[in-house]
């Protein structure tokens, strides 16, 4: 454990299957918070949970939808009822931290050719998604003496850049960016604080090219990303803990640009 900024506190981590959402989520744990993970499937759920508790970490998969309110409910009073790290049953009571890192892309394909349920499913989850989930943790924060902190991840592409055959995802990813920045001025006053990381090419699946290997990525991004690479998950995760953590107490509506130099 490198360090303690989240004993005592429980975090919620929206698409925490794979990728920077199961990075994030094992950041988490690894500084001492017990953490909720969410997403559509269990599988890959339970596969994170098993990494935090080899780890001597404490996490709980609920299973949701981002797009149907009721679920994301369901996660946050499941959040709000772990039990006390103390022992005893009694609940934590609290959600201290969000991040709502749920998301798709369906592009590749210039505007007028995109489908109709490719735009639809990513404004569906990449934007309502935010929405809903900001709306019940907020509620729940809100509540709270000590208030609590949510973190957006939005991208590099929407309001920093743009990128042929990106158009719709750009545009969802855009209105994070500006939802956060928004949710941020509404409820600062009410003890939560809102703000967004937006990572540009990270060591996932979808920054890989159409018949791309990972060597093949290294290869072009030496050359393409001032950086020489592009960033790890890790990093971004340690983004998000910071932006979360008291560190950052004053720190109220950025977005925060993670993308090897990309945008700079």
């Amino acid at each position: 454990m490198t360090s303690n900024r989240f004993t005592g506190r429980t975090a919620l981590v929206t698409g925490a299957g794979s990728g920077i959402g199961r990075a994030i989520a094992l950041a988490f744990a690894s500084e001492g918070a017990q953490v909720v993970v969410t997403g559509r499937r269990r599988e890959p759920l339970d596969e994170t949970v098993a990494l935090i508790e080899e780890a001597g970490g404490k996490a709980l998969a609920v299973t949701a939808d981002v797009t149907a309110a009721d679920e994301i409910q369901i996660v946050v009073d499941a959040a709000v009822d772990l039990p006390h790290p103390s022992g005893g049953g009694t609940p934590i009571g609290t959600l201290d931290v969000a991040v709502n890192n749920a998301g798709v892309f369906r592009g590749g394909a210039p505007l007028a050719e995109l489908s109709q349920t490719a735009w639809r499913e990513q404004l569906d989850i990449n934007v309502t998604g935010v929405f809903l989930a900001l709306q019940a943790e907020i509620q729940q924060m809100r509540t709270q003496p000590n208030g609590g902190a949510i973190v957006n991840i939005a991208s590099i592409f929407g309001v920093h850049a743009r990128h042929p055959g990106t158009a719709a995802y750009a545009a969802s990813k855009a209105a994070v960016s500006v939802l956060t920045r928004g949710a941020a001025l509404d409820h600062i006053r009410d003890g939560v604080r809102i703000n967004a990381v937006s990572p540009g090419a990270v060591d996932t699946p979808m920054s890989l090219l159409p018949g791309e290997t990972e060597s093949d990525r290294a290869d072009r991004t030496r050359s393409t990303l001032p950086l020489g690479r592009v960033s790890t998950t890790h990093e971004v995760a340690a983004a998000v803990l910071y932006l979360a953590s008291d560190d950052a107490t004053s720190v109220v509506g950025t977005d925060l640009v993670v993308d090897s130099g990309a945008t700079a």
